[in-house]
């Protein structure tokens, strides 16, 4: 058993609340739980409570056992002197404050169902993947559906976080800051990061003032992700690397030295070089990109804004001076997707919000209507019944693993809660 387990009990009134007493065998009357701050410090605060004839309004410390006071040294924080109740599971020692005053015990087991300890025995179990594998067909589709919801805008809260801190080393670009995640994105997840770091060393001033000639964008984007580094006889290669030097001349660009950008692994079409091509292309043939990607409502626009192509020399090559069959370099619907779901809704949804404007129920519809992710995850979650139709639900699905999944946040989750609540 664990401490989270006596939080959710306590926290849910999940007991005889009606005939509790003391250790002291003093009467309790629960008027007011307290505020759960998981935070350090008592676990819930400005509880109110009758003991015996007396009113307090104060916190309340839960542990396993009485004893975990002293082993966990409250004795010794003055944090903790305001404590009006210690809850806990077992109850094997009287405990004292600093000025030797008792605090009195509640001791919990005795109060508490069988079935629900079974219930959370059950969900605690040790299995394969996941707590709840077993029993997830067991949970009701409108628990699922308002919980997904749920998952889904705390994905968007985790995703906007970084556009936040972007918007901050910008002085407030959202220009810069989408160039740096469609970067990022383009690059998948082998050469993200890389993509990403080449995106913000080059300062989007520069990405306006070139976007006339191609040539120019790809020049910057290949010479600071380290592919201009070599000697080639290919003409092309020789042209992008005397406009790289030349433009790193011209506005006083230091030469990055990032990590190298990776094609083990990759199919031809999403080698560096052609997502690179891609991305230069971009905003070669979109201005203001920005403003038309916050207009967006539906997947046909997105497919529509992103008809993009790879520049000509890379229809017959996917590395310089090793030409191959002639193939038009598109983004594919599947790759604008992945878009969709990792830049274009985060950056609307961020920039809402900066705005105060409400946009959550057509986020929920553009979502709806892309095709659902296909990873190890979203695989597991099929095989114990749980089905997806769509971006939403897996995106949901990724975040219920992510982030309570992994971390045993079972009674902090829908799921884990309606299974404990089964007879």
């Amino acid at each position: 058993m664990k401490e989270d387990f006596l939080h959710y009990l306590w926290k849910f009134k999940k007991f005889d609340t009606l005939n509790l007493k003391t250790s002291n065998k003093e009467e309790v009357t629960i008027t007011h739980v307290g505020q759960y701050l998981e935070l350090a410090g008592p676990d819930f605060f400005n509880a109110q409570i009758t003991i015996g004839n007396q009113k307090w309004a104060g916190n309340v410390e839960i542990h396993l056992k009485s004893s975990d006071w002293y082993v966990h040294h409250h004795v010794r924080d003055a944090g903790y002197e305001n404590v009006i109740l210690h809850v806990v599971w077992e109850h094997d020692t009287e405990i004292f404050r600093k000025d030797n005053t008792e605090i009195p015990v509640l001791e919990l087991c005795q109060y508490v169902d069988k079935n629900t300890v079974a219930n959370y025995q059950s969900l605690m179990a040790p299995k394969s993947w996941i707590y709840c594998e077993k029993q997830l067909k067991e949970v009701s589709e409108f628990t699922l559906k308002n919980w997904q919801e749920r998952l889904f805008f705390e994905r968007l809260e985790r995703k906007s976080k970084p556009i936040y801190e972007l918007l901050e080393q910008t002085n407030n670009d959202w220009e810069a800051v989408l160039f740096s995640l469609l970067a990022r994105n383009f690059g998948l997840n082998t050469n993200g990061d890389v993509f990403y770091q080449n995106a913000k060393s080059i300062p989007f001033t520069i990405i306006r003032k070139e976007s006339a000639e191609v040539e120019n964008l790809e020049a910057l984007l290949f010479g600071n992700a380290g592919l201009l580094n070599s000697e080639k006889e290919d003409n092309y290669f020789k042209d992008l690397k005397i406009r790289y030097f030349y433009l790193l001349h011209k506005y006083q660009i230091d030469k990055m030295n990032l990590a190298p950008v990776q094609f083990f692994k990759h199919r031809p079409d999403n080698f560096p070089t052609i997502r690179l091509s891609q991305l230069a292309n971009l905003y070669h043939s979109r201005h203001n990109l920005f403003s038309k990607i916050t207009d967006l409502n539906s997947v046909k626009s997105c497919y529509d804004l992103f008809q993009i192509s790879s520049s000509k020399y890379w229809e017959n090559h996917y590395q310089f001076d090793k030409e191959s069959p002639k193939k038009k370099k598109k983004l594919s619907k599947a790759f604008v997707d992945l878009l969709i779901i990792n830049t274009i809704i985060p950056i609307q949804f961020a920039y809402a919000k900066s705005i105060g404007k409400e946009i959550s129920e057509n986020l929920i519809q553009l979502v709806m209507d892309v095709h659902p992710e296909k990873n190890a995850i979203i695989d597991k979650f099929t095989s114990f019944g749980l089905k997806t139709s769509n971006a939403f639900e897996t995106q949901s699905l990724l975040q219920l693993k992510n982030e309570y999944c992994s971390k045993s946040k079972c009674l902090d989750c829908a799921v884990g809660m309606e299974l404990m609540k089964q007879d």
